[in-house]
């Protein structure tokens, strides 16, 4: 059992174990229904599709939410249960942008207690590059899961706006640097970054290949903020990438990381919360 990643090999030599679940979370913002239409076209075999706005996230509430909030735990549990989902699987999550979309179903899976859940490192295009089978038949739908979830302790840590303190904390953006710098910012209204905050894209996370850096180069990425002595928090636009992050650092070896789900989108539905622009820290 992993609940970090999961290798192309690995995955392959068990689509037919019935104690595995593959979640296919391609998504564009860009395009909201793009992840279905890529899965209807083609997916690992067995794989389920979830979408990051039905199933990932609660509507979003412009002005008060980020733009995507967290569902509510009893809905997410029921969405879990619907895929067949229960404490001893072992869930292997997977997308076309990095891990971008997956972490957070990776990362909300933690939220509700199970442990065995990993990313598939190198994603779809891993797969294919590999030459691993491919389809476009559509599984059955699995018998729903009687799961003990909510009787489970959560797996991570959640810190919510009147709580995130750059004097305690340290801040890490997943943006990249022209969105964290404010220099350009294509989908919420104000650009820049929570003051005190460093600079981390999740896509230095991954090497050329599009797979995982190793737990050296990764702490090496993230050593600033290791050397801090501070807790670390994550963030990123809207709470999504922000646990490519957590997921990176636990790789690296550090579990005790905290996630901001609210986020950018949610810290400036505020005015009187603080707004930094340029480099950071």
């Amino acid at each position: 059992m992993s609940n970090t990643l999961v290798s192309v090999g690995d995955l392959s030599a068990n689509l037919e174990n019935p104690d595995w679940r593959i979640v296919d979370c391609r998504f564009s913002l860009a395009d909201a229904q793009a992840g279905q239409r890529a899965y209807d076209e083609a997916h690992i075999p067995g794989a389920y599709y979830v979408n990051l706005d039905k199933t990932l996230s609660s509507p979003h509430i412009a002005g008060k939410t980020g733009r995507h909030p967290l569902p509510d735990k009893n809905t997410w549990i029921n969405s879990v249960s619907a895929l067949g989902i229960e404490p001893q699987i072992q869930v292997v999550v997977y997308d076309d942008v990095g891990g971008a979309m997956a972490a957070r179903m990776w990362w909300m899976l933690r939220w509700i207690g199970h442990e065995n859940v990993a990313l598939l490192d190198g994603g779809w295009q891993g797969w294919q590059r590999e030459g691993k089978s491919i389809t476009a038949d559509i599984p059955e739908s699995p018998q729903p899961a009687n799961t003990d979830y909510g009787m489970l302790p959560s797996l991570v840590r959640i810190i919510e706006a009147g709580a995130v303190d750059d004097s305690k904390q340290a801040l890490l953006d997943a943006r990249e640097l022209p969105r964290f710098k404010g220099d350009v910012e294509p989908l919420d209204p104000v650009a820049g970054h929570i003051p005190g905050a460093a600079c981390s894209p999740f896509s230095a996370n991954l090497d050329a290949s599009g797979c995982f850096r190793t737990p050296a180069e990764l702490r090496e990425k993230f050593r600033q903020a290791l050397e801090s002595s501070k807790p670390i928090v994550c963030y990123c636009g809207s709470g999504v990438t922000a646990a490519h992050n957590i997921l990176a650092l636990k790789v690296a070896g550090i579990d005790d990381v905290a996630l901001y789900p609210g986020s950018w989108s949610e810290w400036i539905t505020d005015d009187k919360r603080p707004i930094a622009t340029g480099d950071g820290v």
